[in-house]
C-alpha cells in the first residue's frame, strides 16, 4: 500500500536595490538552479530542464538518493516556476519502481512601499510503496517521519535561496555593469590607422 508524504514551504525575501532590477536576473533560470544547488550535482539537459542528484536521504533505517529531473522556466515579469518531471532512486530498484515525487514551486518579484521583494512557495509530495518491515510500521509514525524529512529538504532549499540567491544576484549585477563599462570604454577608444 502506497504511503503519501507532503510538505510545503513559503519564502519572503527583501531584495537590496541594485543598478539592474532583479527581474532581469530572474529571467535566467539556470542562475537560480546554480544558486540553489551545488553545481557538481546538476546536469543541464536542455535550456529549461535540469537533472539534480540530491544528497542521500535517510528515512528510518533506509538510505535513498533521488535523482530528479526538473523544468525551471521564467516569465517576462521575472516569475520563475519549477516543476519536477521525473525521479529515479539510484541503487534501490524495489523502491524506484514504487516511488513518485511531485515538486511544484514559484518565486515571484513584487513591489512593497517602493522596495522589491520576492515571494515564493514550494510544494513537495512523495508517494512510495514501502517494503517490509516498513510496511508493518504504524501509518502515523511513517507519515510523521516522512513529512518531517520532506519539510527538512524544503527548509534547506529555503535557507540556500534566502542567502545564496541574493549573493549571486549581487555578483551578477557587478559583472554586468563591469562588462558594460568595458564595452563603453572600447567604444571611446581612438581609431588607429595602421596603414
Amino acid at each position: 500500500m502506497a504511503t503519501r508524504f507532503t510538505a510545503s514551504q513559503s519564502v519572503e525575501i527583501a531584495v537590496e536595490q541594485q543598478t539592474i532590477p532583479i527581474q532581469h536576473y530572474l529571467r535566467q533560470p539556470q542562475r537560480l538552479v546554480n544558486a540553489l544547488v551545488d553545481q557538481r550535482r546538476i546536469q543541464q539537459l536542455s535550456e529549461e530542464v535540469f537533472r539534480l542528484k540530491m544528497r542521500p536521504l535517510t528515512f528510518m533505517s533506509l538510505s535513498i538518493q533521488p535523482t530528479v529531473d526538473m523544468r525551471v522556466w521564467a516569465e517576462s515579469n521575472g516569475t520563475i516556476y519549477l516543476r519536477s518531471l521525473d525521479c529515479e532512486i539510484l541503487g534501490f530498484e524495489y523502491i524506484n519502481q514504487r516511488f513518485s515525487l511531485n515538486l511544484r514551486g514559484y518565486l515571484s518579484p513584487y513591489q512593497l512601499s517602493g522596495d522589491t521583494r520576492l515571494r515564493g512557495q514550494a510544494d513537495l509530495e512523495v508517494q512510495v510503496d514501502l517494503p517490509p518491515p516498513f510496511s508493518f510500521t504504524p501509518k502515523p509514525i511513517l507519515e510523521t517521519t516522512g513529512n518531517g524529512l520532506l519539510k527538512s529538504v524544503l527548509l534547506t532549499v529555503k535557507q540556500r535561496l534566502t542567502h545564496q540567491l541574493l549573493v549571486d544576484y549581487r555578483q551578477w549585477v557587478v559583472s554586468q555593469t563591469h562588462n558594460q563599462s568595458l564595452d563603453n570604454d572600447g567604444a571611446n577608444l581612438p581609431f588607429l590607422n595602421l596603414e
